[in-house]
């Protein structure tokens, strides 16, 4: 065997291992939902079984941890993502010797651990709804509405970044050229911005609903005496794992895959309607060049 071939052999190797250690876990999870043992395990196999997704059906409390996983989750895109799409237009509007600190400003709590981020947002709101003399039952106090508020100073900074990305491909030209046959700055940013923009709105929305989905060490502190998906989880595991937490994380699995195969579907489809827009514009270009051309020499119109 030559070098090269122990190289490749090895280089191999090296990726299976790697595929190996990155889904090897999965795997195993997910087999063990399927098994008729009443603990988490694959080995041995007592039996093939589907029981443990009606389990999972059956808790309570996985459920309603499941449900205001998602509504915190909606809520944290419909206030993260106009905040980080303003942050990105912002980033491209300020003065160039600015930028950098505006930068490190926005991107700040991305730095910040989880901990901090969940005490300073019940600290600042206790306070606020102390100075407003506000009761227990009032919004400043609310699980859900802390959660949000908590997951979304760091997650739109996630978000912001996927804008700034898209818009260091935006024409500024579109925007000259619509204010100068008579376009507003509202229309222009509704008319021309926004669908320049909806990949990445997508994209930004949906790494807004995942990263709070299973975000725990700020929602820990923020829900309080409510409970999501990951305090749920979190309660259930120090009291030993059950094979119906592994029918939750096949599912979970499950959708993201199928989430993301959809979103890479469209977003091809988005590109291969772009390309075929600019094919169109370079041959309606070159049949008016060669009209041009084939025009006899002082011809009028």
């Amino acid at each position: 065997m030559t070098s090269g071939g122990v190289m490749r052999l090895m280089v191999g190797f090296y990726i299976l291992l790697f595929f190996a250690y990155l889904f090897g876990p999965l795997l195993m999870m997910g087999a063990s939902a399927f098994n008729e043992s009443p603990f988490p395990q694959v080995s041995p196999w007592e039996g093939t079984t589907f029981k443990w997704f009606g389990h999972l059906l059956d808790n309570d409390d996985m459920m309603i941890g499941i449900k205001r996983s998602i509504f915190i989750g909606i809520g944290v895109i419909c206030l993260a993502v106009p905040i980080s799409l303003a942050a990105a237009l912002m980033m491209t509007q300020i003065y160039e010797r600015l930028q950098p600190f505006y930068y490190v400003i926005v991107v700040s709590p991305v730095l910040m651990p989880g901990v901090i981020l969940g005490i300073s947002t019940l600290v600042f709101w206790d306070q606020l709804g102390t100075l407003m003399d506000a009761d227990y039952e009032s919004i400043y106090y609310d699980g859900m509405f802390l959660t949000v508020v908590g997951q979304s100073t760091f997650i739109s900074a996630y978000c912001m970044l996927i804008f700034l990305a898209r818009l260091q491909r935006f024409d500024r030209t579109q925007e000259e050229a619509a204010l100068d046959l008579g376009a507003t700055h509202v229309q222009v940013f509704w008319k021309i911005l926004i669908p320049f923009l909806r990949p990445a709105i997508f994209s930004a929305a949906v790494l807004a609903f995942l990263t709070s989905f299973e975000n725990y060490n700020t929602t820990v502190f923020t829900i309080q005496a409510e409970s999501t998906l990951t305090t749920v989880l979190s309660g259930q595991i120090r009291l030993g794992t059950k094979p119906d937490v592994s029918a939750l994380a096949v599912i979970i699995v499950g959708v993201t895959l199928v989430g993301a195969v959809t979103a890479e579907v469209l977003r091809r489809r988005e590109q291969a309607k772009e390309e075929a827009a600019r094919e169109a514009a370079k041959r309606a270009e070159m049949e008016i060049d060669m009209a041009l051309a084939a025009k006899p020499v002082g011809a009028t119109s």
